[in-house]
């Protein structure tokens, strides 16, 4: 049986009150990072792998079903207004379709043959990387999806919260997280959940650094899409050109982007 299917470690959970809910979750969540600090060295491969395909004009690939592919899709929705780089650059598949990310498509992560027919509708090259989400390391979707893949020549890696998965081994850069039993049995939307948010938070982040996207800290090339995002930007421009918010605001608002209006101002000046 795999780790994230073993037996609490935590009984009669009915009969606890809701501070000791509370208490006990949080517990077993404080294991989280100390499992993802353990899986550094392989995440430093596939971040590494990444950055080579990303930075010669690949895309990358998140492929996985239920809570695992939720993720894969919120991370790489989130990479375009956070770094400003293309809506295809960063794609996430879910087993079922779009339609599964808010309701669960019954049986779809059995099919082993529907994420390499989903990444074909991209027209998925070896120029690319695609990466297998399963807290079990046994889902049929992403094992079928990564193996097609390595036939293909493409680059495969994984984000796992077993050991020796199947998963793991279809993966030539594999992300072996491994986080033990749930707080409830088998719920791996928490632990294993969390513990994927985290690994995928750092591949994407450490990746759009690497190719640039980010200056000192800051997300120069943010997409200004709402009014927080304005008065951050604008908030960046003041920093770091050491200007007032009204020059700041008229700069931001002529070049529609942190960094264009920081190199313009500086040509300027």
């Amino acid at each position: 049986m795999s780790t994230t299917e073993s037996a609490s470690h935590y009984n009669n959970l009915e009969q606890k009150s809701v501070q000791e809910l509370l208490v006990a979750i949080n517990q077993e969540d404080k294991t989280v990072p100390l499992a993802v600090e353990k899986a550094i060295p392989q995440l430093e491969q596939l971040v590494e792998v990444t950055v080579q395909k990303l930075s010669q004009g690949g895309r990358l690939f998140y492929i996985g079903a239920g809570t695992s592919g939720r993720l894969g899709i919120v991370d790489a929705s989130e990479c375009p207004p956070t770094y400003g780089v293309p809506h295809g650059m960063v794609i996430g598949l879910i087993a079922g379709g779009d339609g599964a990310i808010r309701k669960a498509v019954e049986f779809a992560e059995d099919d082993e043959q529907q994420a390499w027919k989903d990444l074909q509708a991209h027209q998925i090259t070896d120029k690319d990387i695609v990466v297998g989400i399963a807290a079990s390391g046994r889902t049929p979707y992403v094992i079928g999806g990564l193996q097609a893949c390595r036939s293909a020549g493409i680059s495969t890696g994984c984000i796992v919260c077993n050991a020796g998965s199947a998963v793991a081994q279809a993966a030539e850069f594999p992300v072996e997280v491994i986080t033990g039993p749930e707080f409830v049995t088998g719920s791996t939307r928490m632990k294993a959940g969390t513990a994927q948010k985290l690994a995928l938070n750092m591949l994407t982040t450490a990746t759009m650094i690497r190719l640039g996207r980010v200056k000192g800290n800051k997300m120069v090339d943010m997409q200004l899409s709402n009014l927080k995002l304005v008065d951050r930007g604008t908030r960046m421009l003041m920093e770091e050109l050491q200007i007032q918010e009204p020059e700041a605001a008229a700069l931001l608002q002529k070049h529609g982007n942190v960094r264009a209006a920081i190199e313009a101002y500086r040509k300027e000046f």
